[in-house]
């Protein structure tokens, strides 16, 4: 740890806050290789009752965050971005434990909802980058940091797989508790938030500003929109990629490994490209990039409705996961530069609820379109999705003064 030590504080900060946010990442997602599975285990259920009581299980940790995250945000402004960080370190830790030993399915949900309840681990740990870096840093030390979580949530599924096939389920969720438990250690050591004073040209004093007297109001929910939208549009695809891969290879026997190529390629494009996006934001402005993500994102979706090869698709999916890095980042830096210092954990927090809604919604509104017309149709409503989330960007930014 010695070269760790030797870095400046904010250098630490990130290099430590993604590793949290990575392992984050993995714990959100590793679940879903073999969550049915593991539900499966715990009674003897009908075929649409192991549906539903997956589906259950997946969604209310999604949920429950969705409801609680602006709590936790509120209260990180009160007392620090680290101490909401500790305690959703050891929150996460302690609930992995605990499904490692559960006997039916009520207690699983029970645990889940209680995951969404504790979390903010993700929202919180943008607000401290965003306040604790200098500002000629921010857009590339977000990047970073979405890479961290991009990459937990693309290894995931890898990962949890991996661990439930050498060893059990049980024993999964026990060492991932185990790392979410190393991670409270290494953010409770190497990570530092100083708070910043109040700057002297501002005319309210920083604790009589609420949401109702907040400036830049519309530009920040016209924000949250964009993430929720981003967010549904990339999870639309999941439930019939692997079906969307079996029909353009018709039915050959490397369909799962094909179709795990597919998935995997928009979240390995963020990683490489969310980094340099990041910079480039800091040179030429985080609403100009934002725009550019939106271009991107449509002229990837409408011909990804008509291809006919299996690599068209795999590149596709990768120029989406371009328009995500150019997105993601942009919209984390515009949130952090029009938030005041006191509100900063709770609009950060705001936005992950309307992520974690888009969480939810997108699976849904994937499996609602291909069932009333067919795969193709996904990614055409997706583009007119990114055509609309564009133009509503747009016309709220035109509407205030953003930096």
């Amino acid at each position: 740890m010695n070269w760790l030590s030797k870095k400046e504080i904010w250098e630490r900060n990130v290099i430590v806050v993604w590793f949290g946010v990575f392992m984050t990442g993995i714990g959100l997602s590793e679940i879903i290789p073999f969550l049915s599975l593991y539900v499966d285990t715990l009674g003897n259920f009908s075929k649409n009752e192991l549906t539903l009581y997956s589906g259950m299980a997946f969604a209310v940790t999604f949920l429950v965050t969705a409801i609680v995250s602006p709590l936790w945000g509120k209260l990180a402004d009160q007392k620090g971005r680290k101490l909401m960080m500790l305690r959703a370190a050891a929150g996460m830790g302690l609930i992995f434990f605990l499904m490692g030993f559960t006997t039916n399915v009520w207690q699983l949900i029970i645990l889940r909802a209680i995951q969404g309840a504790l979390g903010g681990f993700v929202s919180n740990a943008n607000a401290l980058i965003a306040t604790q870096t200098p500002k000629s840093q921010v857009g590339r030390s977000l990047g970073i940091v979405v890479t961290g979580f991009t990459a937990g949530t693309l290894l995931g599924p890898i990962v949890g797989g991996a661990l439930a096939s050498a060893f059990s389920y049980q024993l999964t969720f026990h060492i991932t508790g185990f790392i979410m438990f190393l991670v409270f250690f290494l953010i409770l050591f190497l990570v530092q938030e100083n708070q910043r004073p109040t700057q002297v040209d501002q005319q309210k004093p920083l604790e009589k500003i609420t949401w109702g007297t907040l400036p830049h109001k519309h530009l920040l929910i016209s924000l949250f929109i964009t993430t929720m939208l981003v967010q549904a549009v990339n999870m639309s695809i999941n439930p019939i990629v692997s079906l969307f891969v079996r029909e353009l290879v018709h039915n050959s026997h490397n369909v799962t490994f094909l179709a795990g190529v597919v998935a995997a390629a928009p979240g390995l494009a963020t990683i490489i490209a969310a980094p340099s996006f990041g910079r480039l934001g800091d040179r030429i402005g985080t609403r100009f990039l934002i725009q550019i993500g939106f271009v991107i994102a449509v002229l990837a979706f409408i011909p990804t409705a008509f291809v006919t090869s299996v690599t068209i698709l795999i590149v596709l999916r990768f120029i989406v996961g371009i328009s995500d890095a150019t997105l993601l980042p942009a919209i984390q830096t515009l949130l952090s530069k029009n938030s005041p210092q006191n509100m900063i954990s709770r609009i950060f927090s705001y936005n992950q609820s309307f992520q974690a809604i888009g969480s939810v919604a997108g699976p849904m509104l994937g499996a609602v379109i291909a069932n009333l017309y067919d795969y193709r149709a996904i990614f055409l409503v997706s583009a007119g999705i990114m055509i609309i989330n564009a133009l509503l960007f747009s016309w709220n930014t035109r509407r205030q003064t953003a930096k």
